[in-house]
């Protein structure tokens, strides 16, 4: 939405705010099937995470913790990455505001989930139990795309796994010095996020191995959450009721 050095936003009317904002890029122009079309980035990568018996996946196991942690957006490293959103709202059409963090600057962005994905894949030694979501980039953010997250069971071995894909590109950004900055370190810092949060989910899972409990989100005012947990908003951030229409 806007770049800040210092200073303060309000959390609930900025997440309010996300409502109103359309999806930033043509779906239509985006990759068929991980085949780029035109000038984007497409990216697929997998950790094993955990492992169960193989079958379908165990009550209060590997694959159901992991999906409890990705739900709730715990597997972000926020040195990187927050995010705030509306604990009580369903998945499928949350608006989440995230926060990026990169020497000092602190980059607020929009997005939303546009998809839950709840199936079994294959069949025979390939079949998979498949939980995750996939969000959007909304109107006003420094990239357009979409990033899938999904907890794979492979039914066969056992093996769950975390699996991070998605397909995105640079959006027109009007400031020039974040424009050039982003087509410096955009790039880098996209793929520093991608192995944060597979070496922080798979941190998570070998903690829930060893008895400890699964992380919950901060929970701020007005039934907001900050993920992950432990994250804590900017000294200066406010965390005030509203609501506004960009056209007010």
């Amino acid at each position: 939405m806007r770049e800040r050095l210092f200073g303060s936003i309000d959390t609930a009317a900025a997440l309010d705010d996300l409502r109103w904002r359309r999806i930033n890029y043509d779906p239509t122009a985006a990759p068929l099937d991980g085949r780029p079309q035109g000038h984007w980035h497409v990216d697929s990568s997998d950790t094993v995470i955990g492992r169960e018996p193989p079958g379908p996946p165990l009550p209060a196991g590997a694959w159901e913790n992991a999906c409890l942690l990705v739900r709730h957006y715990e597997f972000t490293d926020p040195r990187i990455l927050r995010a705030v959103y509306r604990y009580d709202d369903e998945l499928l059409g949350r608006d989440m505001l995230l926060e990026g963090r990169f020497f000092g600057l602190r980059f607020y962005l929009g997005v939303r989930v546009t998809r839950v994905i709840d199936e079994t894949r294959g069949c025979g030694a390939g079949a998979e139990r498949v939980w995750g979501w996939s969000y959007q980039t909304l109107q006003g953010h420094l990239e357009q795309g979409r990033l899938n997250y999904e907890v794979i069971k492979n039914l066969a071995s056992g093996d769950v796994a975390f699996r991070v894909s998605g397909y995105s590109r640079r959006a027109t950004v009007p400031d020039p010095v974040i424009r050039w900055g982003f087509r410096i370190f955009g790039r880098w810092t996209q793929e520093r996020f991608y192995r944060a949060v597979q070496r922080r989910l798979r941190h998570l899972m070998h903690a829930a191995q060893r008895g400890e409990l699964p992380p919950l989100p901060t929970m701020l005012t007005d039934g907001i959450a900050i993920a992950p947990s432990g994250a804590t908003p900017h000294p200066l951030q406010r965390l005030t009721r509203g609501s506004r229409h960009p056209g007010s």
